[in-house]
Formats: C-alpha cells, structure tokens, sequence
C-alpha cells in the first residue's frame, strides 16, 4: 500500500513520524453509473461555468469560499492555505487521552492505519501503542488532512495504531422531531424479555457479515449479459405485518433464534438431547431385558424346586412302602 498522507504525532516531548494507509476500500461497495434511459449513453458531469455557461477544463478551476448568510464567493489560491497558520499541517498534536466509550460513534468518519515512517520512530510507537493498551484509553487531537483540519483519534488495534477522523461536533445534527411524540410505557416483562432475545442471538458468523447484496447485484448483471434469468438461492422471507401482541413476538424470536441454531425452547443443544433421548431409549431396554432375564431365571428357579419336590415326595413314597411290608 502506499501512504496517502505522512505527519508526526507528538505526544508530550516524544515525536513519533508515522504514515498513514487507507484501512477502508470503498472502491469494494456497490456503485451506479448514471444512463439515459432511451438509448443506455452514459450522463456524465460535466463542469460548467454558471456565468459563462461554457464547460471548463480541470486546469482551470480553483478553490473559492462563500461566508454563511452570503452569496458572496472569495477566490482562494494554494499559496492562501498554505500561509493558514497550522501547527496540525505535519503533526498529529494529542490533546487528552479518554475512554474509548466517551466517543460518539456518530462522529466516527474514515480509518487510517499509522505505520513508522523511519526506524527510529519504532520504539516510542511502540511504547504510545502498549501504554494505550494498559491504561484503556485512545488518543484525541487535530490534524491537517487534504488541506482541511479534522479531529482524530488514535487507538491500538493488533499490534498497530489506527487513526480515525472525527467529525466536529458542530456537524452532529441535533435529534428535533426524531423521538417519539407520546411517552411510552414498557413494562419490566418485555424488557426482561427483549434481554432474552439479545442472548439468544449468538454471535456473528461469517455468512453474516459477507456481501450478499453485491453478489445478486453481479449475478443480474450476468443474467442480462448472457440473456438469461437470475438465478437466486432461495432464503426465508422476513415475517411481515404489524406486531400486534408484543410479548408474543418476543417470545416467538426467542424461540426462532434458537430453533436457527440447532437448540431446543430451553436454550440446550438439541443434538446432545437426541443423543440423551437415543441413550434413554437404551437404557430401558436394558431395564426391560433385565427384568425379563430375572423373571426367567425365577421361572427356572421355581421349575427346579417343583421338580426336586416332587423327587422328594416319590423317594418318601417308596420308602414308607418298604417299611410297611417289613412290618407285616
């Protein structure tokens, strides 16, 4: 990869030369060109110059800034922006080191990834990484990227530090006429129950976080090119309708999320349940077949004492016979 930008970070008397690499590709996400619809021609922009109605060419346009409340534009040249005095145009000045959680994720814009920009910076990039890691907190400064100054924060991530840009706060808009007009009541049940829904989600997979919308787009696209119909894999349809009964369908999730999963209502894997019920299964059998073997044994065990009986009786018969001849 190569740099987009090279700067300093300075933190305290410690000056770290770093260069920064794009971390994002948005070259990868889906993008359209826009067609005339009659003929399929491409309708391109093209630069126009609003007085003279002719188009320009890119060596001669320049820069220009309109105040607020003004229809005023003032011309401004590169030597104009160079001469702003910004101690942030070659150094990344941290000013506080917070939390990583006090940062609004709204103020969040592209990443950067900070790799050494000579063989001595190595150690005290890797000393500000380390010492970020063990106290818990990120980096917070200005610095001067594509001739605008931004916020940055610098955090470690595997091994490296990653810069990312920072809108100001004056460019989160405020939230009028987003939350809702009437306050609702959500009783402690439903909440205990959404929680339930949150744990039963799992974690990502693979499959979740892959492009599937790139891929059907591509996959129409090859249709039309080789005069065909699309062919898609076909998945379950989201549930539609309005949510009349909101426990129930909280109830309904949780029992979907973990059916999706492979488990039962109860959360458990329902393969080792099989298996339980399968072993269950084989022990009565062997309880069935212990039991028939002992009453066969007790069937056999009484045969043989009928039989001896009857020996016995015979042999006493005979002998009381005998003595009753002697006798006489």
């Amino acid at each position: 990869m190569r740099p987009t930008a090279k700067f300093s970070i300075s933190f305290g008397l410690v000056t770290i030369p770093v260069a920064a690499y794009n971390a994002t590709d948005s070259s990868a996400s889906v993008s359209f060109v826009r067609i005339h619809t009659a003929d399929g021609g491409r309708v391109r922009n093209q630069p126009v110059c609003s007085a003279e109605g002719v188009e320009i060419s890119p060596d001669e346009i320049g820069r220009g800034y309109r105040p607020d409340d003004s229809d005023t534009v003032v011309p401004l040249s590169d030597e104009d922006l160079d001469a702003l005095p910004l101690p942030t145009a070659k150094t990344l000045t941290i000013l506080a080191f917070v939390a990583g959680g006090d940062i609004d994720p709204l103020q969040m814009g592209k990443g950067y990834y900070l790799g050494i920009d000579s063989p001595a910076a190595a150690k005290p990039y890797v000393l500000l990484r380390e010492a970020m890691e063990r106290h818990q907190r990120v980096g917070l400064g200005k610095i001067a990227l594509h001739g605008r100054e931004t916020l940055a924060m610098i955090r470690p991530m595997e091994g490296a530090l990653v810069m990312q840009v920072l809108l100001w706060p004056h460019q989160i808009r405020p939230m009028d006429g987003v939350l809702p007009e009437r306050q609702v009541e959500v009783h402690a049940n439903e909440v205990e129950a959404a929680e339930t829904l949150m744990d039963s989600f799992g974690r990502l997979s693979e499959d979740d976080v892959h492009d599937h919308y790139r891929e059907a787009l591509e996959e129409i696209v090859a249709a039309k090119l080789a005069h065909r119909e699309p062919h898609f894999e076909a998945g379950e349809e989201p549930p539609a309708g309005q949510v009349m009964d909101l426990m129930a369908a909280l109830q309904d999730s949780v029992r979907a999320a973990r059916k999706s999963r492979g488990e039962d209502e109860e959360g458990e894997p329902a393969r080792s349940t099989a298996r339980s019920g399968r072993s269950t299964t084989k022990s009565t059998a062997k309880k069935t077949a212990a039991k028939k073997t002992a009453a066969g044994e007790a069937a056999a065990k009484k045969a043989t004492a009928k039989k001896s009986g009857a020996k016995k009786t015979a042999a006493a018969k005979k002998t009381s016979g005998r003595g009753g001849q002697r006798a006489g």
